[in-house]
């Protein structure tokens, strides 16, 4: 048993290239990630690299059928049916020795595939099953890294998660769209007025789309709220990296609303001022989100998820 989990270890130089990758394509988590512990912070980069590198064979594939390829070849890897990379073997090593379930991976992929071709959202719900999957999941992934023991704080990692989500399909419109992908749910486009093929086309109302984007961020406070609230079951020094994950990411959608939700006029970033302030924020609210009541986790912002929830 032990040569088995010292021969899986990740090494120096994968661990290495996990950081690598991190601070390459996510500033917003390389920034909460200097708030974990050192073991944690090498653990979620290797979660983070390997979440990255299935992206990657779904966005970098030649052909659809080649991402469809790819994706079942890692899903083979991961269990145990297929010869394991050196980074799938360092999951799996990873996967055991701190308890993470394999089904959130999996679900993960799947929500990976359905971004492959065409992709149109019809309602809230489906909108949801999506976030959970791609998002939400990871959330249950960080979960044992980041010291967490209270299966209460489950619902609330899958939130923080969806939230995040929803904030990022708020941010893209424009640039999905030129993947011929539209997120923004069809019955919230109707009530405005429009359809998926005006975003596609760029021929839309930018008030009218405003109006959905700010309902979908709207939809993303309730989720982040809940998110908050559950930071409580996460070991101090890792809640506050979680708080800032948050806490960034929020911001974007913060900054998306003063600039009145005009997604088609390019990508909200939050500059560095703004992320600082977001730190800040963080910060502040540890010690306040400790002394409120804790309430159970609002069931209904599961609602749509049935059969989906692998914790």
């Amino acid at each position: 048993m032990t040569h088995t989990l010292m021969t899986t270890e990740a090494s120096p130089e994968l661990l290495a290239r996990c950081r690598l990758t991190l601070a390459a394509k996510s500033r917003s988590f390389r920034l909460a990630s200097y708030f974990l512990p050192k073991a944690g912070r090498d653990d979620a980069a290797l979660v983070y690299s390997l979440c990255r590198h299935i992206d990657d064979l779904a966005d970098e594939a030649e052909s659809e059928q080649q991402a469809l390829q790819d994706l079942k070849a890692l899903e083979q890897e991961l269990l145990g049916t297929r010869p394991r990379s050196p980074l799938v073997l360092a999951y799996e090593h990873l996967r055991q020795r701190r308890g993470i379930r394999l089904r959130p991976l999996l679900d993960l992929l799947q929500g990976v595939r359905s971004d492959l071709g065409v992709v149109r959202i019809e309602n809230d719900r489906q909108l949801l099953r999506y976030c959970y999957r791609v998002a939400g999941t990871v959330g249950l992934l960080m979960c044992p890294i980041l010291g967490v023991t209270d299966r209460r704080a489950l619902p609330h990692a899958i939130d923080l998660g969806l939230a995040m989500q929803l904030t990022n399909i708020c941010r893209d419109v424009l640039e999905d769209a030129g993947r011929d992908r539209v997120y923004l749910p069809a019955s919230r486009l109707v009530a405005q007025g429009l359809d998926h093929r005006a975003v596609l086309t760029g021929q839309v109302d930018s008030a009218r789309l405003a109006r959905v984007v700010e309902g979908i961020l709207a939809l993303a406070e309730r989720y982040y709220a809940s998110g908050f609230a559950g930071l409580r079951f996460i070991p101090l020094r890792s809640r506050l990296a979680m708080a800032v994950a948050g806490r960034v990411y929020r911001a974007i959608g913060l900054r998306l609303r003063r600039r009145g939700c005009l997604v088609m006029a390019g990508r909200t970033v939050v500059p560095a001022g703004g992320k600082l302030v977001a730190v800040f924020m963080a910060l502040a609210s540890l010690p306040l989100g400790s002394l409120r009541r804790y309430h159970d986790h609002p069931r209904s912002l599961h609602d749509g998820l049935e059969g989906l929830l692998a914790h």
